[in-house]
């Protein structure tokens, strides 16, 4: 175990290397999808002034901070002790289930990938914004190589392996994931059915760093993300963050 350790180290070092040195090639672009998520959701902040905001699978590492402005109210499937000192109030259930509370903004990050029935997920957001709401969500792409990879490991599998390929990452990685229309397009029409208008999608492409613990592959996926980029080809892409407005 422990030469198996360091030669995924080395291979580490290596892919560190080569984005340092090639950032246009092999790092990620600016704004990063989060960037992005967070530019939305706090210009929506400013020009619609909202009364509540509903951040769902945040747990204990939300994408808002609490505001005198407004309510902040957190959803997962698990509270954690520090929840309560992060939302002004949390409720703990499926994001697929009807929610009972009513908001003007409803975001999430990394969430949807892990919902195994997204058609009922978008159904309940849609239900609990008001009219004129908005809702912003960052969704990992289910046609990316990282994702293909992630469902054909397995969820146990990847719970052993993520301590050796991506030390570090143990808190936030290795929950199960569906990808359940997890696709700029198949997201988008899910959106559309239940009513939802000014859908707008903007995809990326970076996720190479899940490849990072061999070089080799570090570099064919990287190049793979490139092309994808330079021809626009969304069903390839790592994630999008979708945004889109209930009524008119």
């Amino acid at each position: 175990m422990y030469i198996i350790r360091h030669i995924v180290a080395l291979n580490r070092t290596a892919s560190a290397w080569l984005a340092k040195s090639f950032p246009r090639i092999f790092s990620d672009p600016k704004p990063s999808y989060r960037a992005t998520l967070l530019e939305r959701v706090n210009c929506d902040i400013r020009d619609m002034k909202p009364k509540t905001i509903l951040e769902a699978g945040g747990v204990d590492r939300p994408v808002l901070n609490l505001s005198p402005n407004f309510e902040f109210v957190g959803l997962d499937i698990e509270e954690r002790p520090n929840c309560a000192n992060l939302y002004d109030s949390f409720i703990v259930q499926s994001i697929e289930h009807p929610l009972p509370v009513k908001a003007d903004i409803i975001i999430s990050f990394t969430l949807l990938e892990h919902v195994p029935n997204n058609t009922a997920a978008i159904e309940s957001i849609f239900g609990a914004l008001t009219e004129g709401g908005k809702t912003h969500h960052y969704v990992p792409s289910g046609m990316h190589p990282y994702s293909l990879a992630l469902r054909a490991i397995g969820p146990r599998l990847q719970r052993f392996l993520i301590p050796i390929l991506r030390p570090g990452t143990e808190n936030v990685t290795g929950y199960p994931a569906f990808f359940n229309l997890c696709t700029p397009k198949a997201m988008n029409d899910a959106f559309r059915s239940v009513g939802f208008t000014d859908i707008d999608i903007q995809a990326f492409y970076r996720a190479n760093d899940y490849f990072a613990f061999f070089t080799p592959a570090f570099i064919i996926v990287t190049f793979f993300e490139n092309a994808c980029a330079f021809f626009n080809i969304r069903s390839f892409a790592s994630g999008f963050v979708i945004s889109a407005r209930k009524g008119k």
